[in-house]
């Protein structure tokens, strides 16, 4: 078992009607003049925003709006948000809305305490010092974002998708109300759906077999989002379902499911080239991706490949051959993204073929121009990562 540290000092308000708890959770943690971030218009048709805004007013806390956070968030929409922060003397920030709206809202904290360019975080060129708080109201369980130390960006000039992960920004809280995701799309759902069991695999799949509780968590929660998903298809406001998806984005990528054990990563850094290259959401492009990786590195521990496909996945066990139950489990897992009208290649994601000049891009930019490598299951210098993007082609 690796030495960790578990940090997570997010505060929680899980259950129906939380979300009437939030601008005295702003006062306690110190804010007095809010940006009230958000996305599209469904904040405002739900209502949500208007209420959130009153009770802004009756604290008598002062606020700011700043809308229009696409998935994939943008480098120019935080450019926008911190000067927009800094000429309202802004002191607190409450994102609205799902991990696209949460990892903006972070980048915007960041550059506010920042006198450079916050996208030299991104790019590794600083470290962060200092972080503004940040509080979440979540609508759309997926990214993990409310509760890690995690933040995702796109960089338009290039087409640069980058993370920048560090404790400061981890929220000081979290408002959950699993009826605030009744209205959420099919297809929107699985996306989250598959980020969310995909945080937790990246954490999984370890060489690291000496962690026997962190597995059996990470199991837990694989299956029971799993079966969680069919029931959310079926009947969309089924609030027990709902509730257990909502957690469970939070605790795949809060640290939680990866105590003990050394993370890989490799398919969201994959996938991160293609999302920012094709503008898809990312679920979708994981799912596209996650096949293909895995045959990929599969003869690196097969064992533990045999064990996600007993463990979660539900497949029999055949002794005589383990690297069959391996690749079952990984077959089992794609006809699971399916069900789900997730895509299992590049081109069910994009609509055509992926082109050998668009793979190499790909490859070129994930690899820093074949300066580095991503993943720890398997290292993957830029060949590797060329011939996965092939395999999913």
């Amino acid at each position: 078992m690796k030495n960790f540290n578990y940090y997570t000092p997010t505060e929680i308000v899980f259950g129906n009607e939380s979300e009437s708890q939030t601008a005295h959770l702003i006062r306690r943690y110190g804010g007095t003049k809010v940006l009230v971030h958000y996305g599209g218009k469904s904040a405002e048709r739900s209502g949500l925003l208007d209420e959130l805004c009153r009770q802004l007013d009756a604290e008598g806390i002062r606020y700011v709006k700043l809308g229009g956070v696409v998935s994939n968030p943008r480098l120019s929409k935080v450019y926008e948000g911190i000067e927009l922060c800094r000429r309202e003397k802004v002191d607190f920030i409450l994102a609205v809305g799902g991990g696209s709206v949460i990892d903006s809202a972070k980048a915007i904290a960041y550059g506010l305490a920042y006198e450079g360019d916050v996208w030299d975080f991104f790019e590794g060129k600083a470290k962060a010092e200092r972080c503004y708080p940040v509080g979440t109201v979540l609508t759309i369980p997926a990214a993990g974002s409310e509760m890690s130390c995690s933040c995702v960006i796109t960089n338009e000039d290039g087409s640069k998708k980058r993370a920048y992960d560090d404790d400061l920004s981890r929220p000081k809280f979290a408002v959950m109300n699993p009826e605030r995701t009744y209205s959420l799309p099919a297809y929107q759902t699985a996306c989250g759906v598959v980020d969310i069991m995909m945080h937790t695999m990246e954490r999984y799949f370890s060489q690291d077999d000496d962690m026997t509780l962190t597995d059996e968590l990470a199991e837990a929660l694989l299956r029971t989002v799993k079966n969680s998903i069919y029931k959310v298809m079926a009947s969309p406001e089924n609030y027990r379902h709902r509730a257990q998806i909502m957690w469970a984005g939070s605790l795949a990528h809060n640290g939680l499911t990866g105590c003990g054990t050394t993370g890989d990563f490799a398919t969201h850094m994959l996938e991160h080239e293609l999302s920012a290259l094709f503008d898809v959401a990312h679920g979708a492009g994981l799912a596209a991706l996650w096949g293909s990786w895995a045959r990929y590195v599969l003869k690196e521990n097969v064992s533990r490949f045999v064990r996600f496909a007993v463990n979660v996945m539900g497949v029999p066990n055949d002794f005589t051959d383990p690297e069959g139950t391996a690749l079952a489990g990984i077959e089992a897992m794609e006809r699971f993204y399916r069900d789900l009208s997730m895509p299992t290649s590049i081109s069910g994601l994009i609509g055509r073929d992926v082109t050998d000049d668009e793979i190499r891009l790909m490859a070129e930019k994930c690899s820093l121009g074949n300066t580095c490598t991503i993943g720890n299951f398997k290292k993957l210098d830029k060949q590797d990562m060329e011939a996965i993007y092939r395999m999913a082609r």
